[in-house]
């Protein structure tokens, strides 16, 4: 029996999140054998090897030649001649250390096939993938065959007569807290109305926690009958106890079978076709018969139709039209004319795409996880093609002997060229950033000699964990900069492209980095970034100057992209999905009743316990206005503040005894004398006022814990805390349990006795205002600050704060969370999360995958070419997507809305006032009610006020007389932006209509000249 191959959690932190450790348990298990090395194979093999499988072997014994690197990044002119498997297979061997890769150069027979679980085909020829399929079939060995034409694709996907399929979307199990049971045939269940059923007829539950009718804990899974959105039935409970309280009902997720047959059944019946674009739904069917067209003309001519060339097309379009009165299906011949023109063509952008859906096919046969697609999916981009491509020369599109003649057969010469003097800005060189950067150093952009050039930022150095999706970076460059990284590797698949590589982040700080000449010298920008700030902030920016944005983001097997056009589109801040919706406090500290509350309490409490108290200590020590900043807060949190520090400095530890004795206490404090405290004021039989349980509900009872030495979890927490704690005090610490479990069992701990304090029950509920109180506090913060030691007294003391990282297993962070969450959970009666999920919530952990990664750069490159294109809005496509399930979303980018101030004077968020030179406001004022018929009423200045009708008579005289520069300076009392201009919101009356309006805002150049396009400009 093979032994179980031990999954490297530090290198595939962010797949395990989305996929599972028994996921990844079958993929590490599983060897591929992919046939055929151009971009698309090499995306495949990239894609499965980075997501560690047991084993890749390579085949393809053609040559390499130049035009393979359109889209092969790991080939080199060098190489030109040698095979092309053994011409990659270092290149993908430095890939993964744990991946087995070889390659072969022998027969395709079938005992050799059999030694593989998976089968992949790029780009190879129809009657190899109907001999190969057959055997795969009957062996009962998935099959996967991919093609990439041009714009055009396909995937193929047979996995045998009986697939097993364990979980079909990776969602997490739907939970839904219970509220009551009926006693009835059939019973009737209900939630607590915090949050809709999600579930559907047939789905099947489990319970658990259940108090009263405590049979349905012990019941196998049941299918339920969806009766609303808060409740369902399920079986007869006439004979169980009658519901109390409690618990959950969850989720039962079961397997589903089902049949995939052999490519030649398909292409006999037209059968299984698998729709990725709603809005071309006659696709499918004729590309079914255009690609078979193809490659019969291949096996006739011994080569695909010749680029653009309308003879051959003319002979495909007439085969496809053969093939489609067998499916009856009417056939779209401009669509197959087109298939024909590129069917030569290989670009990156389709590689990426059809590799990246290719890799995770290959996963799911692997695993078992997640819905495959069934069987045969087509894709096509055809709005990325030329205006009138099908009447463009043919001479456009023919191949000039150069690396880019795949790009050249499919988009023609002249958008090549536009490609290679494009100068852009790319933010962010991790998972998406290496995957654009690969894309166009195989596109050739910013390869030109008249202005191409690429400019990419991220000041983020590489971690273990960045090597399974970056695939730019090694082993070696931990701790590198991955902009001068990345920019390193992609020179190094094309000498030709121009690039610069920053670690400045983007932001308003940094604009005196970032100038505005640079942003006017670029020809788009596209972001590669983890995070919302920083996208708006470069969303503003691109409004600003006028650039296209191209946007993308993942969430494991999710993903988007969008592209913004300027003078077209909306901005990317123009609709934001809703924030994240956040635990009430009152729910987080006193009545939580899912593992997620109480592991935000044990990362809230970790930082403060480990950080802010520290923080708070070197802050009083060197801070010589620390406590008049601390008495302009409130005085329960002043009081509360000093007390840590007294606390901090006061009782500060000598030894690593005295930190688990602190430890054992900090035990007692939470896990028992603080529920005790809850239950004293709000026992468990109490009575809302309106009768019913207050421990009802969302609202679970609690049970005090008594520390036990010999249960492991209560020791878990002791040795994490006082080993936190001891590296706050400098001191060494221990892992030595007998010594750790002795000292915890030996410490005396004071009897508790409940207080008379108010504890908040809802989050509105404003506390009781008591100046007694307040007045106490004062007293007490006062005797802390005459009983806290001068900072004199301890000059060059600190205490070590300590920063949370989530990637170092030695360092006690999740293991205190761990043990922390678990204690409180174990307090309120709800499940423990291991190890793996709590670091996953507690460190926000966001689910990757290589294989999304990769498609989604591949979707955002197509739109690069429609950009660049000037195509009309209807052309671009903003992508959602689910790998998982699988799912396919192309929508048309909303336009920019209009605003109108009056007949014929619109504008959009594009739009903006232009004001050239330096001029009075009085100047300023006059131009707009003469050129636009608009009195201004107000004019300000990011937070300063600079005119105002309702200004007294003298100030506003003194301003009209003033430079807009000047007056700026003044007001706000900072020196003019190096930027060489201020932006002006102004508030405005149409002074035909009286009526106020809304207006662009203004770019006021201080300058005599301005770089600035004008959109509406104000002559001076």
């Amino acid at each position: 029996m093979e032994v179980e191959q031990k999954i490297d959690d530090a290198l595939y932190s962010r797949q395990l999140y989305a996929l599972s450790h028994e996921a990844m348990q079958k993929i590490s298990s599983t060897s591929v054998l992919v046939i055929g090395l151009d971009g698309l194979g090499i995306e495949i093999v990239k894609d499965v090897v980075l997501a560690g499988v047991k084993s890749v072997t390579l085949y393809d014994n053609d040559p390499v030649q130049l035009k393979d690197m359109s889209s092969q990044f790991y080939f080199t002119e060098s190489q030109i001649g040698t095979k092309r498997s053994e011409a990659c297979v270092q290149k993908v061997v430095d890939l993964n250390s744990y991946v087995r890769v070889s390659a072969y150069y022998g027969d395709l027979t079938e005992s050799f096939l059999k030694d593989f679980n998976v089968v992949v085909l790029a780009n190879q020829p129809l009657t190899l993938q109907t001999k190969l399929n057959d055997i795969c079939h009957r062996n009962n060995i998935h099959f996967i065959a991919s093609e990439s034409r041009g714009v055009f694709g396909s995937i193929f996907t047979d996995y045998g007569d009986k697939f097993t399929i364990v979980d079909t979307n990776g969602e997490n199990p739907a939970s839904y807290m219970i509220s009551a049971v009926s006693q009835e045939n059939p019973g009737v269940v209900t939630l607590v109305d915090e949050q809709k059923l999600q579930l559907q007829d047939g789905d099947t539950v489990s319970f658990k926690e259940i108090n009263g009718m405590s049979q349905l804990n012990d019941l196998p899974p049941q299918k339920i009958k969806v009766i609303s959105p808060f409740t369902f039935s399920i079986g007869d409970t006439t004979s169980f106890g009658q519901y109390t309280s409690g618990g959950y009902v969850t989720e039962v997720k079961q397997p589903k079978i089902i049949e995939f047959k052999p490519l030649e059944k398909i292409l006999e019946k037209g059968e299984n076709l698998f729709f990725t674009d709603d809005s071309k739904f006659d696709h499918p069917s004729s590309l079914l018969a255009g690609f078979q067209a193809i490659h019969r003309f291949n096996q006739e001519k011994g080569h695909f139709p010749r680029p653009h060339n309308k003879a051959d097309a003319d002979q495909v379009v007439a085969a496809a039209t053969e093939i489609a009165k067998k499916y009856e299906i009417e056939l779209k011949e401009s669509l197959v004319t087109s298939l024909s023109f590129v069917a030569q063509g290989d670009i990156v952008a389709m590689a990426a795409i059809i590799g990246g859906v290719t890799g995770q096919e290959v996963l799911k046969a692997a695993s078992g996880k997640f819905s495959p697609i069934h069987q045969y999916a087509f894709f096509d981009a055809i709005e990325a093609l030329p205006n009138d491509f099908n009447t463009l020369a043919e001479e456009e599109f023919q191949p000039i002997g150069s690396r880019y003649d795949g790009q050249i057969i499919t988009f023609g010469k002249t958008i090549q060229k536009q490609i290679e003097n494009l100068n852009y800005f790319l933010v962010g060189a991790g998972a998406i950033g290496c995957e654009m950067m690969k894309n166009f150093a195989m596109m050739g952009l910013a390869s030109g000699l008249e202005k191409g050039l690429l400019h990419v930022t991220d000041m983020d150095t590489i971690e273990k964990s960045n090597l399974n999706r970056q695939f730019l970076f090694r082993s070696s460059d931990i701790q590198q900069l991955k902009s001068e990284t990345a920019a390193r590797a992609v020179k190094g698949m094309n000498p030709a492209i121009n690039i610069k590589a920053y670690s400045t982040r983007v932001g308003p700080d940094t604009e005196n980095f970032y100038k505005e000449e640079f942003y006017n010298s670029l020809d788009g920008v596209c972001n590669a970034l983890d995070n919302i700030d920083a996208r708006m902030y470069m969303d503003s920016q691109c409004v600003f100057y006028n650039l296209s944005l191209l946007e993308s983001g993942t969430l494991g097997t999710k993903a988007n992209t969008q592209v913004v056009v300027p003078r077209l589109t909306e901005s990317y801040s123009s609709s934001r999905d809703p924030p994240e919706k956040s635990i009430p406090m009152c729910t987080l500290h006193n009545f939580p009743n899912q593992i997620e509350h109480t592991i935000q309490w044990a990362r809230d409490l970790f930082e403060g316990l480990y950080k802010n108290a520290s923080d708070n200590v070197n802050s009083y020590l060197t801070n010589p206005n620390y406590i008049d900043g601390l008495n302009k807060l409130n005085s329960n949190v002043r009081l509360e503040t000093l007390s840590s520090i007294r606390s901090s400095l006061l009782d500060k530890p000598m030894n690593f005894q005295q930190c688990v004795i602190w430890a054992r206490l900090k035990f007692e404090e939470l896990y028992n004398n603080n529920i005790e405290q809850l239950l004293y004021n709000f026992p468990r039989d109490m009575l809302t006022t309106t009768g019913n349980p207050f421990w009802s509900g969302p609202k679970r009872a609690p049970t005090p814990l008594k520390f036990d030495p010999t249960n492991s979890l209560h020791m878990d927490f002791v040795t994490a805390a006082a080993n936190l704690r001891a590296f706050n005090y400098g001191l060494k610490g221990e892992t030595t349990v007998d010594s750790i479990r002795k000292w915890a069992t030996d410490v005396i701990v004071p009897e508790f006795t409940p207080k008379k304090v108010k504890i908040q029950v809802n989050e509105n509920e404003q506390p009781a205002a008591n100046s007694n109180s307040a007045e106490g506090d004062d007293d007490q913060s006062g005797k802390i600050l005459r009983e806290l030691p001068q900072p004199s007294d301890l000059a060059g003391y600190k205490i070590n704060p300590i920063s949370f990282e989530k990637d170092d297993d030695s360092n006690f962070h999740i293991d205190f969370i761990t043990a922390t969450s678990n204690l409180r959970a174990t307090n309120y009666n709800i499940t423990n999360a291991d190890r793996h999920k709590t670091k996953g919530i507690a460190g926000k952990i966001i689910p990757a995958l290589v294989t999304t990664t990769a498609l989604v750069s591949g979707f955002v490159c197509l739109e690069l070419y429609k950009v660049h294109q000037k195509k009309p809005l209807e052309a671009y496509k903003n992508t959602f997507l689910n790998l998982a399930i699988p799912f396919f979303a192309f929508i048309e980018p909303i336009a920019a809305p209009k605003n109108k101030i009056r007949d014929g004077f619109e504008w959009t968020l594009w739009d903006r006032f232009d004001v050239q030179g330096d001029i009075t406001l009085g100047e300023f004022l006059k131009h707009f009610e003469e050129k636009h018929r608009l009195e201004v009423s107000m004019i300000s200045c990011q937070v300063t006020l600079l005119y105002a009708m309702f200004l007294d008579k003298k100030s506003k005289d003194e301003r009209l007389k003033t430079k807009m520069s000047t007056l700026y300076e003044t007001l706000s009392k900072k020196p003019l932006p190096d930027k060489k201009y201020l932006v002006f919101e102004i508030c405005c009356t149409d002074m035909d209509t009286d009526e106020d309006v809304d207006t662009p805002c203004n770019h006021y150049s201080t300058t005599t000249t301005s770089t600035i396009n004008t959109i509406k400009s104000i002559e001076i």
